[in-house]
């Protein structure tokens, strides 16, 4: 009886070792350790590819920008989770104070109606298009605290900040990225100029919808501006587009084949130029790049309209100032038709638009706006 009674204290003696130590494994985790936890799902994107959202129990949502950096979006009134990597950085709701360094991302704020979100922002009211960011500047309720790559930290410890988005130019300037990082401000490095559809872009508001507690929000707007879309089929025109600026140096820069910019083009019924062939790179690259203005002029002079980005270098009104960077221009087909448009500034910082944008563009390659000079994001050089 008694070795019985031993061997029974012995077995629940083992037990509770086993439950307390592991018995000799590693050394045990602890139940909110992110390590165990599983994903319940996850956010559903049309267009963008250059973020992803999993959601986990209790409101909690991992944010993956561009397939390597990470965001664990922690609810408020929760903290976050014993045993997450050192490369997650943690974004804790309520979300207010936010230092907004990404211009393109604003008029996504404004879409939501969550502009009183945005506490600070690195473009200047006067460079601003947008009516109620001015509005919000000159009342007050955002202000300017200096360029992305100059911040005024003082200000922004003092408003509390407690997020700054930034775009990628911030690679240009890792120290400011760091120091940011130092006073323990969280920075989400937003890569929506690398998504190629223009829709793409603008689906980034369902991440911001996510961060401010706004998703409902986030896909009624963007669902309704997909509809917009999709009602303007536009057929194929024929119509060659050239899209590009002259830099300081006289270079050319033009958007690759696969940026959103000549998927806007396509999508209007325009062909883009150059050609991902007279470019030398594939049908899908993405963003921008430089060429010498002799290869642009053999790759683009026959272009049916061109449309110069003063966005860069500043904006245009005459022909005449067109052809003072280049005497090439002279000679180009749109050129001596007079089918030469400029982008006004909205055009960037108003993503939403990207409808109305195609619709400008829609109207130029179908000779709707011949007699026009002047459309939502373009303007005729005379």
């Amino acid at each position: 009886m008694m070795r019985r009674l031993n061997y029974l204290f012995g077995f629940l003696l083992l037990g509770v070792c086993f439950l307390l130590t592991g018995c000799g494994s590693s050394a045990q985790k602890s139940a909110s350790d992110f390590s165990d936890w599983k994903p319940t799902g996850s956010m559903e994107l049309q267009y963008a590819n250059q973020f992803s959202v999993d959601y986990y129990d209790g409101g909690y949502a991992l944010i993956t920008i561009a397939k390597q950096n990470q965001y664990l979006l922690v609810p408020e009134g929760k903290q976050a989770p014993q045993g997450l990597s050192s490369s997650i950085t943690v974004l804790q709701q309520p979300l207010d104070n936010i230092y907004l360094a990404a211009s393109s991302a604003m008029d996504l704020f404004d879409g939501l109606d969550a502009l009183p979100a945005i506490a600070m922002t690195s473009t200047a009211e006067k460079d601003w298009s947008l009516p109620h960011v001015t509005q919000a500047m000159q009342q007050g309720r955002l202000q300017y605290v200096g360029k992305y790559n100059a911040p005024d930290y003082e200000t922004l410890l003092t408003k509390n900040c407690q997020l700054a988005i930034e775009s990628t130019m911030i690679t240009h300037n890792p120290e400011v990225k760091e120091q940011l990082e130092k006073v323990n401000i969280p920075v989400l490095v937003e890569h929506s100029s690398y998504e190629s559809h223009p829709m793409g872009r603008m689906e980034w508001i369902k991440l911001y919808g996510l961060l401010l507690g706004k998703t409902d929000e986030a896909e009624k707007f963007f669902d309704e501006k997909v509809r917009q879309l999709n009602e303007m089929q536009a057929a194929d025109t024929g119509k060659t587009v050239a899209f590009f600026y002259i830099s300081s140096t006289g270079s050319v820069n033009v958007r690759k084949p696969g940026d959103y910019v000549s998927k806007m083009i396509d999508m209007a019924g325009g062909s883009y130029v150059p050609t991902a062939q007279q470019l030398k790179v594939d049908d899908n690259a993405l963003s921008t790049m430089n060429m010498q203005m002799e290869a642009f002029y053999a790759a683009a002079k026959d272009a049916d309209y061109i449309i110069y980005n003063s966005t860069i270098e500043g904006d245009l009104q005459t022909i005449s100032q067109l052809t003072q960077k280049s005497s090439l221009l002279k000679d180009f087909k749109a050129v001596q038709t007079g089918n030469v448009w400029c982008t006004e500034k909205n055009m960037f910082q108003q993503t939403t638009g990207a409808a109305d944008m195609i619709a400008d563009l829609n109207r130029i390659v179908t000779g709707q706006a011949d007699q026009t000079d002047q459309l939502t994001f373009l303007h005729r050089l005379k």
